[in-house]
């Protein structure tokens, strides 16, 4: 017969002399071992069995593991199908037989092949026990264990690890992140306007007001023909905000209220936190505070309302990532967040404020010690309400009179500048750290304390007599 194509012949050749002469039953049948020899076979290759004398049967336990061919009267091959064991017995005559327990195992040349080419210099063997991968020696760190482990489970889906780490336990090092805050808010208020108030002038009781800054308001009116004062008919008014400038003339019963401000304020903030974390793993830093949210629930708590916080203030998240050339990948995502009263809204009676949020956040590689910074966070904003009379307000000069206005400017600016380093502070010898400075000094010893107990200046003590 001959032996199909498919199938791959490996270089072993086994050879079985069952004895010097022709197999015979009988005696010889009786002499048998109860055991027979082991015949390893990888999966997906052929050994050739070549006897003396001619074979008149085969037959083997576990096909699904091995398939035999009979190539000629003397010649057998086995194939490895899958990993397993299986007996394969030999018939030369009817009353004679040999056994042979074959075992079929994964083909690792490839894999030991990986490993060199991947992980050179690891002392790692690779044996197998059936369809099993035997993982063994010592490995450099408990990264590289794992690694050959998942190549070897590619191989094999059972993997045995008794790999071990050296007894050099290597840290990994870590990056230190020093970030700077620097926002600069500046606002400008300018208001503006006039009420004209009449409580009686020429027997005319009135005010003109554009209703924008504190109109005056109507109280009770008082006169009479020759019982007041120079017969004239008097009123009062109810300020509720008699502005900045407050002028009246009391014989004529007249008033002027003026509101002209000019408001200007300025804010800084500044931190400078500095954070710390391994090697490819995540940091966070919140400056500022949370505040109660109300949320409306639905479903089977429909109208309930629950209380959730929300971060703001100043935050910072990033990660990093040293590489092999000491390059530090960086993942930065910083964020400065204020409370926002003007544009609140309110829910079931709670006044919830809005959040004013600056955020960036930028990937990008630097060496230690390089630094980069993020600017033109810029906001920009101009705010302005003018109210005016028609008609007489156009009246060029004396219109002014007539005319309130409110501008409301501001300028926000914010800055952030990121410096990473890479540390090692398993490795490295720490410092004596060093006492902190007091903001005030200790008070110095008075004269008169030197003579407490205790103090260098004071003697020995008497002796009692």
């Amino acid at each position: 017969m001959d032996l199909p194509r498919a199938t791959r012949v490996a270089s072993l050749l086994v050879t079985l002399i069952l004895g010097g002469q022709p197999l015979r039953g009988g005696p010889q049948q009786q002499a048998a071992q109860p055991e027979g020899q082991v015949l390893h076979v990888l999966i997906n290759k052929s050994v050739v069995i070549n006897t003396q004398a001619p074979i008149t049967r085969i037959l083997t336990s576990n096909p699904t593991a091995i398939e035999t061919v009979a190539t000629s009267p003397t010649q057998v091959v086995v194939s490895g199908k899958a990993p397993g064991t299986s007996s394969l017995i030999i018939w030369d005559t009817p009353d004679h037989s040999q056994i042979l327990d074959v075992v079929v195992e994964p083909d690792t040349t490839a894999l030991r092949a990986a490993i060199e080419r991947s992980y050179p210099g690891q002392q790692i063997s690779v044996d197998t026990d059936g369809s099993r991968l035997i993982l063994s020696g010592i490995a450099s760190s408990q990264k590289v264990i794992d690694e050959i482990v998942k190549l070897a489970s590619l191989y094999s889906p059972q993997v045995v690890n008794s790999l071990s780490v050296t007894q050099v336990v290597e840290h990994d090092r870590q990056i230190m992140l020093e970030v700077r805050f620097a926002e600069v808010d500046r606002a400008k208020l300018q208001q503006a306007g006039i009420n004209i108030i009449s409580t009686g002038i020429t027997n005319t009781i009135g005010s003109i007001s554009t209703q924008q800054f504190g109109p005056p308001t109507f109280g009770s009116t008082t006169g009479s023909t020759g019982g007041a004062r120079n017969g004239l008919t008097t009123a009062s008014f109810q300020l509720s905000d008699i502005l900045n400038i407050f002028l009246f003339r009391p014989d004529i019963n007249l008033a002027v209220t003026i509101k002209d401000l000019e408001q200007k304020a300025l804010l800084e903030i500044l931190a400078e936190p500095n954070l710390m974390a391994l090697n490819g793993q995540k940091a966070s830093f919140l400056a500022g505070g949370e505040f109660p949210f109300p949320v409306v629930q639905g479903g089977a708590n429909v109208g309930a309302v629950t209380i959730q916080f929300r971060p703001f203030g100043i935050q910072l998240d990033f990660q990093g990532n040293i590489n092999l050339d000491n390059v530090i990948r960086l993942h930065v995502a910083p964020q400065v967040s204020t409370l926002d009263f003007a544009n609140s809204v309110s829910i079931s009676g709670f006044v919830v404020p809005a959040l004013s949020t600056r955020r960036a956040e930028t990937e990008i590689e630097l060496k230690d010690g390089q630094s980069f910074g993020i600017a033109g966070l810029l906001d920009h904003r101009a705010q302005a309400q003018l109210n005016r009379i028609p008609g007489i307000a156009d009246i060029p000069i004396l219109g002014k009179l007539f005319t309130s206005k409110s501008v409301n400017r501001s300028n926000t600016e914010l800055i952030v500048i990121v410096t990473p380093h890479i540390v090692d502070p398993v490795k490295e010898v720490p410092g004596v750290p060093q006492v902190p400075k007091y903001p005030m000094p200790f008070l110095e010893s008075q004269p008169f304390d030197k003579a407490v107990p205790g103090n260098q200046n004071v003697g020995s003590s008497p002796q009692p007599k």
